[in-house]
């Protein structure tokens, strides 16, 4: 039964901000990383920052699809990095779910670019402030089956929206050779999660290795309330989530506490 503190409770969930000290160096604790390519990357050198080994192990593969602005568009809405990626420079407003998406539209060459808090709420919240629904169509660009909730929430406050889907999200068929071998050994310390769906399929990986059981001594650290729910269908170590949807909320559930284990 894990242990409570300030910040937590007897059921397994935790809700961490503290930032993450810098880890001494190991050998045999590793950080397996479930987020799709290019993020994985990015997730790799900052988890080797802090000193822990980066485990690879993408449960998407993700795809770029054409697309062009519907007529009339007053504003493209981005939900994650890996729409902002797949668009094609536009002139026309962004308006993003975070901060991180933002920048990611800004690299991309949008100019008019807005950042809500992180979440869909959020979102639909700075989207019905800031823009009027008779001043044209709402264009969400997603990866297919993301944000159906979003655009109902944005066409009850009288909005015009058109769905986009501008990046394919492909199943990793299986779990890297090195990912199964550190899991196996008892190597891997915690793993990340940072959406639903990746979520998912890396514990269908795991099951299809016979790997569930040995998640037994895995901490699963979500980077959203949806996301811890979806990891409960696995009995992990432990399942900690990060206070705000954010890559360094998301690091930060790594407390010093863990160099100990």
């Amino acid at each position: 039964m894990p242990a409570t503190n300030a910040a937590g409770s007897a059921s397994g969930q935790f809700m961490y901000s503290a930032p993450m000290p810098r880890q001494p160096a190991r050998a045999s604790r590793a950080i397996l990383i479930t987020r799709p390519e290019p993020g994985a990357a990015e997730s790799a050198r900052a988890v080797a920052a802090l000193g822990w080994d980066a485990v690879l192990a993408p449960a998407l593969i993700l795809t770029a699809l054409p697309f062009k602005p519907p007529a009339n568009c007053q504003a493209i809405i981005i939900t994650s990095r890996a729409a902002a990626r797949a668009l094609p420079p536009a002139k026309l407003p962004v308006i993003a779910v975070g901060e991180a998406s933002a920048a990611e539209a800004r690299a991309r060459g949008f100019a008019d670019v807005r950042a809500a808090a992180g979440d869909a709420q959020a979102l639909a919240a700075l989207i019905g402030a800031t823009l009027k629904p008779e001043a044209g169509t709402l264009c969400l660009a997603v990866g297919e089956g993301y944000a159906l909730d979003l655009a109902a929430a944005l066409r009850a406050k009288g909005f015009r929206v058109l769905r986009r889907v501008v990046y394919a999200a492909r199943p990793s068929a299986a779990l890297p050779a090195e990912a199964r071998q550190a899991i196996r050994e008892g190597r891997v310390h915690a793993a990340l999660f940072t959406s639903p769906r990746a979520a998912q399929e890396a514990m269908r990986l795991l099951r299809d290795a016979g790997l569930e059981k040995a998640v037994q001594k895995i901490i699963a650290i979500a980077l959203s309330p949806r996301i811890a729910a979806r990891l409960a269908a696995l009995p992990w170590q432990e399942i900690r989530t990060a206070s705000r949807p954010d890559h360094a909320a998301l690091l930060a559930c790594l407390g010093a506490a863990d160099v100990l284990r």
